[in-house]
């Protein structure tokens, strides 16, 4: 599950408060109105991975399908995550697509779209590391994406823990297969799909949660409610299924796509 830093929150806050409208060297997303700019942080497998424009992963193909049935074309911009929510207040994207976690104090800078994926943490190690849960984590060198919510609970839970942040969380795999930290605490799908890269890597345990995924808006954009009868729609036809089975090859829990998370 993935964050943000306090710093960039607040400076969505000021930004979305302030009315600010697309700067920089990108167009704004309302400058193309029949095309569909989303914002995603490249890689994290298996939700968006590979190279542009052909990026792949489940919110890759989630946000195509919904643009498609929007009459509209999809431009992914890739860019790093503890600065996405601030591009989307000054207008650089219609959307954000990166994995994010449904928080409340999210909530306070950006639209949520019913969620379409729970996730838990978990806990990675190297093969022969004698961590076998969170409990093994205090006073090791445990890495987490930066601004991410893996970061966040182990400063919370194992504050003992000696925490590296990286920008990307392929480089706190490249740091735990090279010896320089003891564990990674990431989002379990993520780590699990890395196992496949990463051979003396694995997961050792899960850390539920109970927090969802969902597709960001700007405060009050229209585009969540169209965006949000796709998704309906998507799920009642069996698409939303075919997505998720895609990826992850089981059936998606009954609570997606649900009004009440």
């Amino acid at each position: 599950m993935r964050g943000f830093r306090g710093t960039d929150l607040a400076a969505a806050m000021l930004l979305l408060a302030g009315g600010l409208e697309g700067c920089g060297s990108e167009p704004a997303a309302g400058d193309a109105p029949d095309t569909l700019v989303v914002g995603a942080d490249v890689p994290y497998v298996p939700f968006a991975f590979g190279d542009a424009p052909n990026y792949q992963g489940m919110d890759m193909d989630l946000v195509r399908e919904i643009a498609r049935r929007l009459g509209k074309q999809t431009e992914i911009r890739k860019t790093p995550f503890d600065t996405i929510f601030r591009d989307l207040a000054q207008g650089k994207f219609d959307l954000v697509a990166a994995s994010v976690t449904i928080t409340d104090e999210r909530k306070k800078v950006v639209d949520f779209s019913l969620p379409y994926f729970n996730s838990d943490q978990s806990v990675m190690i190297r093969q022969g590391t004698p961590i076998t849960g969170a409990e093994g984590l205090a006073g090791r060198r445990v890495g987490a994406l930066l601004g991410g919510t893996g970061e966040k609970w182990v400063k919370g839970k194992v504050p003992s823990a000696d925490l590296r942040t990286y920008d990307l969380i392929d480089e706190a795999f490249k740091a735990l297969a090279a010896g320089q930290i003891d564990a990674v605490v990431n989002d379990f799908p993520s780590s699990k799909s890395a196992e496949r890269s990463y051979r003396d890597l694995k997961v050792v345990t899960t850390i539920p949660t109970g927090e969802y995924y969902g597709l960001a808006f700007k405060p009050g954009s229209p585009l969540r409610d169209e965006v949000n009868t796709t998704l309906r729609a998507m799920k009642q036809d069996g698409t939303f299924d075919r997505i998720y089975r895609t990826w992850f090859q089981v059936a998606p829990p009954a609570t997606l796509l649900a009004e009440t998370n």
